[in-house]
């Protein structure tokens, strides 16, 4: 079994390149060996904007493909919401038999114990988010948003993008990094911390733990993680290129 993490892709229309870079990540570990079956983690903003499972658009189709491919070859998918995606739920991934994790989730590899998660709750020192986070977060939120009509959702998050981007032009980089405390509260019970978020790809040392950070989508690299057991468990970065 090859344990992929990937996070902070961002997928849209308007970044076709993006899409091809995941499609053939896709295809490279579909193919890669076909007697090791591959588990892909994707730990949020997978998409630059989800309004909601009942969008459709046409350049989603070619990725909803693809991913149906990935599973019918025995691999598996299972996904994180993140701050950008956090309306994406269990029905899209139903089409093609992928799993929504909690928000949190830990997973054994070998004798490791991983804790996955998106990032965005590390950043406690970014009240502001924080406190926009709980309440476009909370269920009775988020059904009266499912319930509108897709255009104004599509106008809502165009807000919200232009809002965001507007305000981390304020925001020095330490305020919207993770905090510290928060960090070693999250390895308390587990030798391995994963997130994305930050797009500060980088593996950290934490009093003896690991703390691993993927990188976001670029021009024409990603940083990854690749974990093999047979390997003894070597974590580092990979480079994916497109």
């Amino acid at each position: 079994m090859t344990y992929l993490f990937i996070a902070d892709l961002h997928l849209s229309p308007e970044h076709p390149r993006l899409i091809r870079g995941f499609l053939d990540l896709l295809q490279y570990y579909q193919n890669n060996d076909t007697t090791k079956p591959t588990q892909l983690y994707i730990l949020g903003d997978w998409f630059n904007a989800w309004i909601g499972d009942d969008y459709t658009a046409t350049w989603l189709d070619e990725i909803i493909e693809h991913l149906q491919r990935f599973t019918q070859a025995g691999n598996q998918i299972y996904f994180q919401v993140g701050n950008r995606d956090f309306a994406l739920g269990q029905k899209f991934l139903d089409q093609f038999n992928a799993k929504l994790l909690p928000d949190e989730y830990i997973l054994k590899i070998a004798n490791q114990t991983f804790r996955l998660e998106h990032g965005d709750a590390l950043c406690t020192d970014d009240i502001a988010y924080q406190r926009f986070k709980k309440i476009i977060r909370h269920p009775i939120v988020l059904t009266i948003l499912k319930s509108t009509p897709l255009s104004f959702r599509q106008k809502l998050a165009n807000g919200f993008r232009k809002k965001s981007r507007q305000a981390q032009q304020f925001k020095s980089y330490n305020i919207m990094d993770v905090n510290q405390s928060a960090v070693e509260n999250a390895l308390e019970d587990v030798n391995v911390l994963i997130h994305g978020h930050t797009h500060r790809p980088y593996i950290h040392d934490v009093h003896g733990k690991t703390r691993i950070v993927l990188g976001d989508w670029r021009a024409d690299q990603a940083k990854i993680l690749e974990i093999d057991p047979t390997k003894n468990l070597a974590l580092t970065l990979k480079s994916w290129r497109y």
